[in-house]
């Protein structure tokens, strides 16, 4: 085969209309072979000679999209040194953007680099020299090329925006108003069905679990299970394979793509989850799939005085080690690849503290942030972090660098408390409003707070009320994984009940929480399926089910439909009234106003006190102004809006509250009550200074009554 000599940039298979470049980063590697697979599995060779930067590099004449790829690495195999260049074991390019299909766990091919029962100790210090290419996924050249009809990035504010994290997959398995072969795939999130029913919702962003491909692990594959949500990437800049229906030799590209294109033609964004902090391929016992081969002691994040052994700052076995340049430089290539190639608007960091971590300590101003913030494009997407890894001091809610928003998790853990009739006033009223005690001092604004009850990662908001403890056996480590017991909800027996007392409390809290998460200041996060009233069964760990334990229900009708109605109704509320969605903090009371714009009451009317807050009682009121909005319009007009009362009650009791006196507003009108989730807005009335009875554990709604 001609070989001409190439470029070192750019990394990766990088094709023209003659040819295609190769080009990977190795900085310890004494050889490096490229090798091509034709479609019967034929192998070819090619030793790639040119080394400049590190980068060994060749290009091949003739070779075009859908030429299937691998590397072979050769180095020295000194795993106490760190080392672990094993030539046998084929090596995924790490800069692949295309990877046929996941790692073939029915082979007998060895895919790790040592042999399993080599050492005395059963370590892993003799190498292991049989080829395990028939059981590695190829990369494969792509043809970046896509007719875009010129779609731009939707930039909506974060004032505007309400996220919806869901699946590819699990979204339309069994839509039923999907076509078969669509379903569980980019094309199945991009069809007419999907689209109208999210657009119909009312959100304004998807948040997509992990998507970069993804290896599974043995362990799953012994038990017919495998890695559903995806923490286990093994190649950052390419579509995982499994999600599309048109291919797997690089139509998954232009299949993404094409999703991003109609996900934005209905005026919804494309968050991607992203995994920079770990890989595929666990601890000094695991796979050989890519990073490890190609250069272990630059990619990972090896114990200083062991460099046999990685830091794991995730739980997951590995580091991926963002102080080296190179692999920074691959954290920063694979995002600006996603957001101008892909027209992906934002990111969310899984466990970002990790990437955070110049040595030991979390340092907020660490190169990763600092590259981020000077990046032209990066620096105008939507950053949000996981703020927390398992790593010393590892959680970091509030502390992350302006530009970046956080899922609180202050605020999930605040909310439940407060609806479980535990916690305090004090905490409920400062995480509602925004959490200004993490975020104010710092310059941010209260959309930093990405607000969520209920997240991919634990119940369902409808077991979130049903169950006391996680029912985990279906992954098959005797109920051991997970977090603990969920605590009394107070809401009858665990699991499906036919006491209709029962289920309209346990409505009731769902409404209760979606109506709390969806008008608090900040940016709210739904979890996909909670307006639906989706269960696990009580699996709050379903990482590793690919069935219908995750998959929606979209066949299910018990109440699905009034919870769907009621949710899009508080979607619709909060869209119509800035009120809900202020660009400052609350300030309370303000010189030169004759209102503040926020007043938090007692049940009879009368101001909070300090007592009050401490006091331990779940009974309170809020009074929020909409005469004080500082939002501004597009072309610098001042925002007004209706006020509201918001009552909240999470005892065990009916309570009376007493509204405000006039000079709040004559007359109110409710817009919400939880315990009639179909009632018409303004349909009940009350003047001002009356009393109005709260059903326990419920809230209300009011809009002053022009």
């Amino acid at each position: 085969m001609e070989v001409w000599p190439g470029r070192p940039f750019p990394l990766g298979a990088t094709r023209d209309e003659s040819g295609t470049n190769f080009s990977l980063f190795s900085e310890h590697a004494e050889s490096v072979e490229l090798c091509l697979f034709d479609d019967a599995g034929n192998e070819q060779r090619v030793p790639v000679t040119n080394r400049r930067a590190q980068n060994w590099y060749c290009y091949l004449p003739g070779v075009g999209a859908g030429q299937r790829y691998g590397y072979r690495v050769h180095g020295p195999y000194d795993p106490a040194n760190g080392h672990r260049f094993n030539p046998a074991k084929l090596l995924i390019d790490p800069y692949a953007k295309s990877i046929e299909g996941v790692v073939d766990f029915k082979t007998d091919a060895n895919i790790l680099p040592y042999v399993p029962d080599g050492g005395a100790d059963g370590d892993d210090m003799e190498r292991d020299d049989e080829d395990d290419s028939a059981a590695i996924p190829k990369s494969v050249v792509v043809d970046g090329a896509f007719d875009w009809e010129g779609d731009q990035p939707l930039r909506t504010p974060f004032a505007d925006t309400v996220i919806y994290e869901t699946h590819v997959r699990g979204f339309t398995m069994t839509h039923p108003e999907v076509r078969d072969d669509l379903r569980g795939t980019y094309a199945g999130l991009a069809s007419e069905p999907a689209l109208a029913y999210l657009k119909g919702l009312g959100i304004t962003a998807v948040e997509l679990l992990p998507i970069h491909h993804i290896s599974s692990e043995s362990f799953l594959a012994d038990r017919d299970l495998s890695n559903y949500w995806g923490y286990s990437t093994i190649g950052y800049l390419a579509p995982h394979s499994e999600y599309a229906a048109t291919g797997r030799r690089g139509e998954q590209v232009r299949e993404f793509k094409g999703m991003v294109k109609a996900l934005h033609g209905a005026g919804i964004e494309v968050i991607l989850d992203v995994v920079y902090n770990h890989t595929a391929e666990g601890n000094h016992l695991g796979p050989m799939l890519s990073f490890k081969g190609v250069d272990n002691v630059a990619y990972y994040r090896l114990v200083p005085d062991d460099k046999h052994h990685y830091m794991d700052f995730t739980g997951t076995g590995n580091s991926l080690n963002p102080l080296h340049p190179s692999v920074l430089r691959l954290i920063m290539d694979s995002l600006r690849y996603w957001a101008v190639e892909c027209h992906v608007d934002g990111f969310r960091f899984d466990l970002a503290s990790a990437l955070a971590r110049e040595f030991f300590d979390v340092d907020r101003l660490s190169s990763f942030f600092d590259i981020i913030h000077q990046d032209p494009v990066l620096s105008q997407v939507k950053l949000i972090a996981e703020p927390w890894d398992v790593g010393p001091g590892g959680y970091q809610v509030g502390n992350f660098p302006v530009l970046w928003s956080e899922w609180n998790g202050m605020y999930r853990d605040t909310m439940r408390d407060f609806w479980r009739g535990e916690g305090n006033c004090g905490d409920f009223a400062s995480r509602l409003s925004g959490s200004s005690d993490l975020y104010q001092s710092d310059g941010r604004d209260p959309f930093a707070s990405i607000n969520f009850v209920t997240a991919h990662d634990g119940f369902t908001l409808a077991d979130l009320v049903s169950y006391n403890d996680k029912h985990n056996d279906a992954n098959g480590e005797d109920n051991r994984d997970g977090t603990g017991d969920n605590r009394s909800w107070n809401c009858g027996a665990e699991g499906p009940t036919d006491d209709p007392a029962v289920g309209d409390l346990r409505g009731r809290q769902q409404r209760n929480f979606l109506t709390t998460l969806l008008l608090s200041q900040g940016t709210p996060m739904l979890l996909g399926g909670d307006e639906l009233g989706r269960t696990q069964e009580g699996n709050n760990n379903a990482w590793c089910q690919d069935n219908e334990t995750s998959w929606y229900d979209w066949v299910r009708t018990d109440g699905s439909k009034q919870m769907r109605t009621f949710t899009k109704r508080l979607i619709a509320l909060r869209r119509n009234h800035p009120v809900f969605r202020r660009e400052r903090f609350l300030e309370g009371a303000v010189d030169g106003e004759a209102l503040p714009d926020a007043w938090w009451f007692r049940s009879d009317g009368y101001k909070m006190t300090q007592k009050d807050w401490n006091s331990g009682e779940l009974v309170l009121g809020l009074f929020l102004n909409g005469e004080t909005i500082p939002n501004l319009g597009p072309h610098g007009e001042e925002i007004k809006d209706s006020s509201f009362l918001l009552l909240f009650n999470s005892s065990g009791d009916d309570r009376e509250f007493m509204l405000p006196r006039k000079q709040m507003g004559a007359a109110w009108a409710v817009e919400v009550n939880t315990v009639d989730p179909d009632i018409e807005p303004a349909s009940v009335r009350h003047e001002a200074h009356t009393p109005v009875i709260v059903t326990a554990r419920s809230m209300q709604v009011l809009k002053r009554d022009a």
